[in-house]
């Protein structure tokens, strides 16, 4: 069975109108062992051969520790490899209901074993240079995760199709758009009993897909459930244009701005068409 006819097996109309609903599913043993061994491979290489962008997203006095990288999949020959040869790409394109399915980046998140550094709630489009409803992001974990340190979601929070504001993990600050100019995220950890949080606990093999406009975060890791290693990669659909923006968004993608006509489709080398529907 083809990576594409795999897809088409597992995602049916019912998980299809559950990601228009919620805007995040969790769909069982979608990869195979292989695809998780690849991964494995790509972020042992990645971790080895970090690129600019590599940044440590946890306080010096964390009693773990929080890595991120971006964009290193056209110099990592196992990420490219899983992108290309997955199903991941053709899920995107269905649950989107695209013609196609465009890499936009990939993302390793990797927590060790008792990181108390949080993900914070929020959306990830208002860090993009890009506009559009289309979206498709996918949090691929290569080791067990348990529900306590996996990614929540606010179920429906995409919907009204509205941004809020997006500030640095670190010290909340508004870098990319102005104080005041963007509806505040609330205060969901202050009263989580109010707000229709999903998540699931994962096993490699496991994957989650969710909408780049619903909201979402992630806990620490436990000290006795070992490193949590993710690899996410981000798809774009049909009806995404260039946004580009006066300031650095996250990724940074101000090297190729001048390279694509804001409105026009991110038709770049840098974003590849992976699927089409017609495969």
């Amino acid at each position: 069975m083809t990576s594409n006819e795999r897809a088409h097996s597992i995602i049916t109309d019912s998980l299809i109108n559950e990601y228009k609903q919620n805007g995040a599913v969790c769909i069982r043993q979608l990869l195979t062992n292989n695809e998780i061994d690849l991964l494995r491979q790509g972020i042992d290489e990645n971790l080895a051969h970090p690129s600019p962008r590599f940044k440590i997203a946890s306080l010096p006095d964390d009693t773990g520790r929080f890595v991120e990288d971006f964009c290193t999949w056209e110099k990592n020959p196992y990420y490219k490899q899983f992108i290309y040869e997955s199903p991941c790409a053709a899920v995107a394109g269905l649950f989107m209901k695209s013609s196609i399915s465009r890499l936009y980046h990939d993302h390793l998140l990797v927590k060790e074993a008792n990181t108390k550094q949080i993900t914070p709630w929020h959306q990830d489009q208002p860090y993009y240079n890009i506009e559009g409803n289309q979206t498709c992001s996918f949090w691929i974990p290569v080791d067990p995760v348990s529900r306590y340190s996996t990614l929540e979601f606010i179920a429906g929070s995409h919907r009204e199709g509205h941004w809020l504001m997006p500030r640095t993990f670190m010290n909340s600050e508004a870098k990319w758009f102005p104080e005041g100019t963007l509806e505040e995220i609330p205060d969901i950890e202050a009263d989580r009993d109010a707000f229709p949080i999903i998540g699931w606990s994962v096993e490699p093999g496991d994957v989650i897909a969710f909408h780049m406009l619903t909201l979402h975060g992630a806990r620490g890791t436990m000290a006795n459930k070992g490193r949590r290693r993710v690899f996410s990669v981000r798809f774009l659909g049909d009806d995404i244009k260039h946004s580009p923006r006066t300031w650095i968004t996250s990724p940074d993608f101000s090297d190729i701005t001048q390279e694509i006509k804001p409105g026009a489709p991110m038709d770049h080398p840098r974003f590849p068409i992976i699927w089409k529907a017609s495969q």
